[in-house]
């Protein structure tokens, strides 16, 4: 499990790129993940949205049973955020670990980072 969150072969790891309205609930953040991103977000997939604000992250995922909506504020300093464009990023499970954890997960040894489209084949 990744935060405490479901895992599944091919789960998929989606950052929202643009910050998005903090006061949306998980009914909103679905609405964007549909409309903005091009994703279902009742595929069990997991969603990553920032606020302008970099020191705030919420996080949707379905578990089969239901939306979990999970958000976290840090108390000193910010996350690490990719650059502002449109689209999502896709993050391993141990960046997403890093992300949540306020580390610099951009410091990983990986792949050139692409912009994801719904149409993109899992990783």
């Amino acid at each position: 499990m990744i935060l405490g969150l479901p895992t599944r072969p091919g789960l998929r790891i989606m950052v929202a790129t643009r910050p998005v309205d903090f006061r949306r609930g998980m009914d909103g953040l679905a609405a964007l993940v549909t409309q903005t991103l091009s994703f279902d977000p009742f595929a069990g997939d997991i969603f990553v949205f920032r606020a302008k604000r970099v020191d705030r992250i919420k996080i949707l995922v379905w578990d089969g049973s239901g939306l979990i909506l999970v958000t976290k504020r840090l108390e000193a300093g910010g996350f690490t955020w990719p650059p502002v464009r449109d689209g999502a990023i896709s993050l391993n499970a141990t960046e997403l670990r890093l992300l949540f954890a306020g580390m610099d997960w951009t410091q990983l040894a990986r792949r050139t980072m692409l912009p994801v489209s719904a149409s993109t084949e899992k990783t």
